[in-house]
């Protein structure tokens, strides 16, 4: 394998269509897992258990398979990955009971751990001015698998029972064929570290957190996306219960709330990144989350809504790709992988959390509730935001050419 050179660069394109195609296909089975659920008469704990099971897989294999990449190179651990998610969805197709569905979503979500490499890959391959763009990238591909995902798999579900893994599962083998001509290796040999344990033993912790800031950086992005979290396990039923809207008014707002996401960290940042520092973005974006999360409570109409949810999703989306860019910042080039799987592993822990909190809080003290608590959360991280660090400042990479 080549490492990579200032004459061999991969085009961003080529990174952000591999996790798009990634996320789309995670995008499309995601609407059909409680019907496969209710097929083999799962309880309802057992169905929210299928769901779940994912982001516990997350939790455990972000780090690893970041600090493997430290390791091995980002390319072998992306095109394992990605052969992983297609076996998983194959195995979802053909599932015959409750437990093999189960066994399908937790290699899903092991090998869909892999964001941590792509931001790692980024950062391997920006200099610091672009960085945060090429995060806001990976957030955008991220963003737009998972508005497009979901409705293909409903429309693949009309054309038959299996229709939608099958297709999720080439789509994945086709993204192993992108990734392999138009990924070159980003992480020269020389610059590798040898992996030595789990990157969550506390060692591999201490280590991570030891930098000066990175504490408080890893903080910062589990708050913002505890947050976010409330509200994407709760809006559902809040837009439901206190607004009265039907299933298709509610997913008209998760269209909007996608394209938001995609138009923020796809665009805005980028732009807003060559003028001013991420943490001024950070603080920016702590702000808005929380003035969004407080109104989703006080609104009475959809144009309120419509600016409240703006707010929510435009905040997340300026700070978590600002986020992870300082976090990458506080490491060398062999340990991106490592510290950005760390901040994906909290990142998992509070999609975790924050759904069930908000969900508890909403059932035991109304609809509000959740919002206020997390509006609540996003000052505190705003708290965090005024005293981040500047990072440290890795030396600049060459600039990304097209590869000849």
């Amino acid at each position: 394998m080549r490492p990579a050179t200032s004459s061999r660069r991969p085009l961003p394109g080529a990174l952000f269509l591999t996790v798009f195609i990634d996320l789309m296909g995670f995008g499309i089975v995601i609407p059909l897992l409680p019907i496969y659920a209710e097929r083999f008469h799962a309880t309802p704990l057992a169905a929210g258990l299928l769901i779940a099971v994912y982001s516990l897989m997350q939790l455990l294999f972000a780090p690893l398979w970041g600090r493997l990449s430290d390791g091995v190179g980002r390319r072998p651990v992306l095109l394992l990955s990605l052969t992983g998610s297609a076996v998983s969805y194959l195995l979802l197709a053909g599932a015959w009971s409750l437990t093999v569905l189960f066994v399908a979503r937790l290699l899903a979500g092991v090998m869909g751990a892999n964001i941590p490499v792509a931001q790692a890959y980024i950062a391997d391959v920006t200099s610091e001015g672009d960085r945060a763009r090429g995060m806001g990238m990976i957030g955008a591909a991220f963003g737009l698998g998972m508005v497009i995902g979901p409705a293909l798999g409903g429309a693949l579900s009309l054309v038959g029972p299996r229709v939608p893994e099958l297709f999720a599962a080439a789509l994945c083998l086709t993204n192993v064929g992108l990734a392999a001509v138009r990924l070159p290796e980003s992480l020269p040999a020389e610059r590798r570290r040898a992996v030595r344990g789990h990157p969550l033993a506390p060692a591999a912790l201490r280590e991570a957190f030891a930098p000066a800031g990175a504490a408080t950086l890893f903080t910062l992005f589990f708050l913002v996306t505890l947050c976010f979290a409330v509200l994407e396990g709760t809006f559902s039923l809040t837009a439901s219960h206190r607004f009265g809207y039907s299933s298709a008014q509610v997913d008209v707002l998760w269209l909007y709330m996608g394209i938001v996401a995609v138009v923020v960290q796809g665009w805005l940042v980028g732009r807003l990144s060559r003028r001013f520092p991420e943490r001024t973005l950070v603080v920016w974006g702590s702000v808005a989350l929380a003035v969004g999360l407080l109104l989703v409570p006080a609104t009475a109409g959809v144009p309120g809504l419509l600016v409240a949810l703006g707010l929510v999703v435009g905040g997340q989306g300026l700070a978590s790709p600002s986020l992870a860019s300082l976090i990458s910042r506080t490491t060398g080039p062999g340990s991106h992988g490592h510290a950005l799987g760390v901040s994906q592993s909290l990142s998992a822990g509070a999609r975790v959390l924050g759904p069930a909190g908000g969900g508890l809080l909403f059932d035991r003290l109304g609809a509000g509730a959740p919002y206020l608590a997390a509006g609540v959360c996003a000052l505190g991280a705003l708290g965090f935001a005024l005293t981040t660090p500047p990072g440290t400042r890795q030396p600049a990479v060459a600039p990304l050419r097209k590869s000849s």
